[in-house]
């Protein structure tokens, strides 16, 4: 490790440009997307912001660490599907759970009733082509100038990417699970 001097002056200028709602992308192969859009959610419900998540791959009866804690602090979290396709028993059911939920997730987002709106694991319906990507990119242009939308999973489309006004790219580096330690709850539920 090399030992660095702390900065004695501010790294950057405070940007000029007026506050208005961004698009946040959280993608690539490492962990890490899901939670930092729920430490964006945590940090906006405790600003007393108005905040919804959707999770398109998860059932609406999960109920891992995350929705216990959100539950009891009351943030709205729902899951639009029916599980990874590894795991469906009928993918074409899984497309239209997608595409059902989207509808209601595009909703909120054009509702203006949120501040933050954070599509969990969007990525994974999109690139499998049950949600149309066009209107995605719609809804993300169109939404109203104070709603902020957060985007993960996987693969995250480019069309996305560039349309996003921030896009963290998480790098697998090490993972336990390759080493064949199984997933932990209250870690990776």
């Amino acid at each position: 490790m090399q030992i660095e001097t702390p900065p004695s002056a501010k790294p950057y200028e405070k940007p000029e440009g007026e506050r208005r709602g961004i698009v946040i992308v959280n993608t690539g192969d490492g962990k890490g997307k899901s939670t930092a859009a729920f430490g964006l959610a945590l940090r906006a419900h405790g600003r007393g912001k108005a905040v919804k998540i959707w999770q398109f791959m998860k059932v609406p009866t999960a109920r891992f660490g995350e929705h216990r804690m959100f539950e009891q602090i009351g943030m709205p979290i729902e899951g639009l599907g029916d599980g990874f396709s590894w795991k469906s028993q009928d993918l074409e059911h899984s497309g239209q759970l997608a595409r059902d939920g989207w509808l209601r997730a595009k909703a909120s987002i054009l509702s203006g009733e949120f501040f933050l709106v954070v599509l969990d694991e969007i990525t994974y319906p999109l690139i499998y082509g049950w949600l149309p990507l066009d209107d995605v990119l719609a809804t993300l242009r169109d939404r109203p100038k104070h709603v902020h939308v957060a985007l993960t999973g996987r693969r995250c489309p480019p069309e996305i990417i560039e349309l996003a006004d921030t896009v963290t790219e998480m790098t697998l580096v090490k993972h336990a699970f390759k080493a064949g330690i199984p997933a932990q709850r209250g870690i990776e539920d």
